[in-house]
């Protein structure tokens, strides 16, 4: 019997999403049902280089009954960076921070954290929608990027939430701009403790902060670290987020 095509290559459905979210307002839904109306049903890497911003822009006016990108809310800029990343030509961001060897056992007594960022080497993201995590091996004296892990292809998962606990399963705490209660709870019952700082900031600024922590007592948040249970934990992470 005749095996029948994967509608979406991995590849491909990694551009697709982060292209989505370069342009406001425009959904994954609405971006693949844009692409599958000039391609067809199966995308690939290599059909869609064939997208232009011409394709881009008719599509989305016809959807909203506008013809002008200004009117649509999205920008002809913002179109044009889709598409170059539709066509692989970058991966949305080139700002991002350089990432150091490490093996494990490098850094003595040191811990691993996430932050969640949408851009460059800052904590700017949402835990549900993020592009990316930046992961850092952090001691008392020393710090060091091990890791940038693209959060894209939680779109795609049945459980977008947990796809995203298994991505930083190895961390012992995650930082936030923003997280939802039910997520908070997955994510402390994955080992992870996740930490509030609405306000974000520079990441050199957040594991400055984390290894201040280490230096003096330990805050509640990283009593997961001493042994406290999971359900405990969720009780001092509702009653004593880190805010700023």
């Amino acid at each position: 019997m005749e095996q029948r095509a994967v509608p979406i290559t991995q590849e491909a459905a990694l551009r697709v999403a982060l292209a989505a979210r370069a342009m406001p307002n425009v959904t994954l839904v609405r971006l693949i049902a844009l692409l599958q109306s000039h391609l067809g049903d199966e995308i690939d890497t290599e059909n869609l280089r064939g997208i232009t911003v011409t394709n881009l822009k008719t599509g989305l006016g016809s959807l909203d009954g506008e013809e002008d990108d200004e009117d649509m809310g999205i920008g002809l800029d913002a179109m044009k960076l889709a598409v170059r990343i539709l066509w692989g030509e970058i991966e949305g961001d080139e700002n991002l921070p350089q990432v150091q060897h490490y093996d494990e056992g490098d850094i003595p007594g040191s811990l691993r954290i996430a932050i969640a960022s949408d851009s460059g080497d800052a904590l700017n993201g949402h835990f549900g929608s993020c592009l990316r995590y930046l992961v850092y091996q952090v001691s008392a004296t020393e710090s060091r990027l091990i890791g940038i892990r693209s959060a894209l292809e939680a779109d795609f998962a049945e459980d977008k939430n947990l796809f995203r606990c298994q991505l930083i399963a190895d961390c012992h705490v995650l930082y936030v701009v923003s997280i939802g209660g039910p997520a908070a709870a997955k994510v402390i019952r994955a080992d992870i403790f996740p930490i509030k700082l609405p306000n974000g900031g520079p990441a050199s600024e957040v594991v400055q902060r984390f290894q201040q922590a280490l230096v003096e007592s330990p805050p509640p948040w990283l009593a997961k670290i001493l042994g406290v249970s999971a359900d405990k934990r969720l009780r001092l992470y509702s009653a004593e987020t880190e805010e700023e």
